[in-house]
């Protein structure tokens, strides 16, 4: 540390930041919508539209039993997801015995095969056309694309760690951080830039070291193996049957028995709660073991736990009831809750949001300043009609590639969802292929010409993009928002997508204008610029060009 600890860490959240942002401005991104994720699937699923919006879960639940009665009677276990405000349908699922040699992968997409929705009112089965909505992206932001998921979120797992770097030493390089918060220099070229980049970061700093820092405890027992493998030999299910007691599985009988009523249970549960509960697991269907579990939502606590009785699926008899844990499940399960927010209601989910939208700003401002420093480096030489380096138009590439281009491969993910015909094989693969596509347009794009031309040609084309998405929506379905923000309340998450895609479109065309206008500005030659950015637009205006 020869130039000072403070000097030092400005060179460590520098490069921490730098290596990792681009990649980490799609896990902010691609996490931020998995906030509502339930509200995007329900978008890119326009069948369910329709679905009766009122219905009792005893009524439910029946239809959802003889459904799975009709169709997997020997599976291990049901899985029933009731109605509620977010999602129309009943969703039904259930497992059957891995087949020996399965991988993780297949399973998984044995699983998505055996899924259900269920009209709540008269139990037809609703064929929805195949996407994974808004879990694609849910998943995407830990376990990336085109790979294993143990090695997306081993390289997500370190991006976080770099992210939590970043932000500490940040915050020590920064000594006026909190005073600066609350300066903003628009037109000062790199000052500007910073102050952006201060007040994104300040903003929801609490938020931005609370979701990276439980990021990685979620997932810390594969991060830290090191105590399973010394005091379990490796027997990571054994592990988890002392840390967190009471998740252990029965065993069938191997012996018959029709399966009780679900209705008195239903009412039981709902007597003790004072709410009825909104999802079923039925292990081992039609079994003398059978069980069955009712479970009600967390509720306003921290903790994801979501409380749950347990009955005899013969004689419907209360078996058990869970209770709160202690110890380092109670915190583990905290942190989770935390990270997910289960707990948010409607104003708090949005705050997450828009805390989340200001992580991005955060990631995408401090690349800007790196770029903005870098070029006014080398504004000698562009002067004298020179290049910038490759590090330079590297990093201006992946600037524009990936903060403009991600709009667009969000964009092109949603119009893909509307436009390949609903019975196409691998559908639910297409969409994801057309998200990477775009993207990987975009990228390719930005390296053969990074200019300023370029920045406002992908904003706008992701402006256009986001913004039809509602006229999209008019044209491909009858829910428009005309019918959503004055029809039936089950539609108003339709609305809201809608309406957010509109403004965030809006935004990315404010964008490229300002960057239109502003080159013309330049075009006018010095004196229509300030003093402190006259020096550096000058410079870099034939390489901007």
């Amino acid at each position: 540390m020869k130039e000072g600890f403070r000097q030092s860490m400005a060179w460590l959240h520098t490069w921490s930041g730098l290596l990792v942002c681009w990649l980490l401005l799609l896990i902010f991104m691609a996490g931020t919508s998995a906030y509502y994720r339930d509200e995007i699937t329900l978008w890119m699923k326009p069948e369910l539209h329709a679905a009766a919006p009122t219905s009792t879960p005893a009524v439910a639940a029946t239809h959802a039993v003889a459904a799975l009665q009709a169709r997997a009677p020997q599976a291990t276990r049901w899985f029933i997801n009731l109605p509620d405000g977010r999602t129309p349908l009943i969703n039904a699922s259930w497992t059957m015995p891995p087949k020996k040699g399965m991988s993780m992968a297949e399973r998984r997409a044995a699983f998505r095969k055996q899924m259900l929705a269920l009209d709540p009112a008269g139990g037809a089965v609703v064929t929805p056309r195949d996407t994974r909505g808004g879990e694609f992206l849910y998943r995407m932001h830990f376990d990336l694309y085109y790979m294993s998921a143990i090695w997306g979120r081993w390289i997500v797992g370190i991006c976080a760690m770099a992210m939590l770097v970043a932000i500490v030493s940040g915050v020590i390089t920064h000594k006026r951080i909190f005073k600066d918060f609350f300066t903003f220099r628009p037109k000062k070229g790199q000052r500007s830039w910073l102050d952006a980049h201060n007040a994104a970061a300040v903003l929801a700093l609490p938020f931005h070291l609370m979701i990276t820092y439980t990021g990685i405890v979620t997932l810390m027992f594969m991060y830290m193996q090191a105590p399973t493998q010394a005091l379990y030999k490796g027997d990571q299910q054994a592990m988890f049957a002392e840390v967190f007691p009471g998740n252990e599985r029965s065993k069938p009988a191997r012996s018959a028995a029709p399966l009780a009523d679900i209705g008195p249970m239903l009412a039981q549960a709902e007597a003790r709660w004072g709410v009825a509960p909104t999802r079923i697991v039925v292990a081992h269907p039609n079994d003398a073991n059978a069980t069955v579990q009712l479970v009600r939502q967390s509720g306003a606590q921290l903790s994801n736990i979501e409380p749950s009785l347990t009955f005899s699926g013969v004689s419907g008899a209360l078996i058990a009831a869970s209770t709160e844990p202690g110890g380092v499940s109670a915190m583990r399960r905290a942190v989770y809750g935390l990270h997910v927010a289960h707990f948010a209601d409607g104003v708090l989910r949005a705050l997450f949001f828009m805390c989340g939208l200001a992580g991005c700003a955060m990631v995408a401002t401090g690349a800007l300043l790196w770029g903005v420093k870098e070029r006014q480096k080398a504004a000698k030489a562009l002067a004298r009609g020179g290049k910038a380096g490759f590090g330079v138009r590297l990093v201006d590439a992946l600037n524009i590639g990936t903060i403009a281009g991600l709009p667009i491969a969000f964009g092109a993910y949603f119009w893909s969802n509307r436009l390949l015909p609903p019975g196409l094989e691998e559908r639910a693969a297409a969409e994801a292929h057309c998200f990477f596509i775009a993207w990987g347009l975009a990228l390719l794009l930005a390296q053969c010409r990074p200019t300023r031309a370029m920045w406002r040609l992908q904003l706008l084309a992701g402006a256009a993009l986001l913004a039809g998405l509602p006229l999209l929506n008019a044209l491909t379905t009858a829910t428009h928002l005309g019918a959503t923000l004055f029809g039936a309340p089950g539609l108003r998450p339709v609305a809201a997508f809608d309406l957010v895609t509109l403004a965030l479109g809006a935004l990315l065309a404010y964008a490229a204008w300002w960057l239109k206008r502003r080159d013309a500005r330049v075009a006018a030659g010095p004196r229509a610029l300030p003093a402190a950015a006259a020096g550096t637009e000058d410079a870099t205006r034939k390489e901007a060009a």
